[in-house]
């Protein structure tokens, strides 16, 4: 079975690393972590394979919004079309809510391929959930509910 703690120590300290103690956004299970970027919130989860105990996996994920009952087409062919000009994550769709992703194995994980993740899906999650807030739920900036 992995031993995801080395795992979870480099996660952590790339939580340091962005300034924030990393112990106050761990969530109630271990590997699991919540910041905010701005206005975006970031989940951090390391977890163990479902299909090989031996195996882990890193996800960063940010929720940007629900998919909007008018215009859904529109919407769905633009988070689509805009994952062509993002760099190693995607948006993806899961319970009619729009996310920001990147999921990778933890096998030779470092601080640095950590960190650009987590930058990664923070930046983009922060102007994309602003972005898509205003262009399909309202233009005056107040949020439309996640849940």
């Amino acid at each position: 079975m992995i031993n995801l703690v080395p795992y979870y120590e480099i996660i952590e300290a790339c939580i340091r690393n962005l300034g924030i103690d990393p112990v106050t956004c761990r969530t109630e299970k271990a590997g699991q972590w919540d910041l905010k970027k701005g206005s975006a919130s970031v989940w951090l989860d390391i977890f163990p394979s479902s299909q090989n105990p031996d195996y882990g996996y890193l996800q960063a994920l940010a929720p940007i919004c629900k998919v909007p009952e008018v215009n859904a087409a529109a919407f769905y062919r633009e988070a689509l079309e805009t994952n062509h000009n993002l760099y190693g994550v995607g948006f993806t769709i899961y319970n009619d809510k729009l996310y920001i992703k990147v999921i990778r194995e933890v096998e030779g994980l470092n601080f640095s391929e950590a960190m650009a993740m987590i930058n990664r899906i923070g930046t983009y999650a922060d102007d994309y959930d602003d972005y898509f807030q205003k262009k399909y739920f309202n233009s005056t900036g107040s949020r439309a509910p996640f849940n």
